[in-house]
């Protein structure tokens, strides 16, 4: 079973995504990424390995060395030692792939673009959230090949969770 899950910034996409980690019985890795805030301000963007815990920087205002991406500068090299390479170790070893998200900081690393292709062509159940609005051919195949694509909002986060925690409970 392959989902894909969008929608506006803020919908609550992670959150979907750490709470059926939670409630299915699959082993799982991949990747998620979130907000870093500091006083009320977001100054960044982390990325976690699901299955280790490893966590690096994606992006920061301060922290990283990489391409600039508006106010932030991105770490590519976090993303693909921490994020891409759970992705490539979960497509190997796990029964569920997650890659939380596939948006346009995360898609400046080909090697990313590279892992999330073969993950939408393994045979492995799959997790992803992509954003909402991507023109890249990466995030069209996503929302058009996956068996599933919720859009997620506010109104529908909590209806949408349990249907993904059933589509992926045996």
């Amino acid at each position: 079973m392959k989902i894909g899950v969008t929608g506006n910034p803020g919908v609550g996409k992670t959150t979907l995504v750490k709470r059926v980690l939670e409630a299915v019985p699959l082993r799982a890795g991949g990747m998620i990424t979130e907000e870093i805030r500091k006083c009320g301000y977001r100054v960044g963007f982390s990325v976690r390995d699901v299955a280790t815990g490893k966590e690096g920087y994606l992006a920061h205002l301060h922290h990283c060395d990489g391409p600039e991406f508006g106010r932030y500068r991105l770490c590519l090299r976090d993303l693909e030692e921490i994020g891409v390479a759970a992705i490539e170790r979960a497509l190997e070893e796990a029964e569920l792939v997650v890659i939380d998200e596939v948006g346009p900081m995360e898609l400046k690393s080909s090697r990313f673009v590279a892992a999330v292709e073969k993950a939408l062509e393994s045979e492995k159940h799959l997790l992803v959230t992509v954003h909402r609005a991507s023109n890249h051919h990466l995030a069209y195949r996503i929302r058009h090949e996956v068996d599933q694509l919720i859009r997620l909002t506010k109104s529908n986060r909590d209806e949408k969770i349990r249907e993904v925690i059933r589509l992926l409970s045996p």
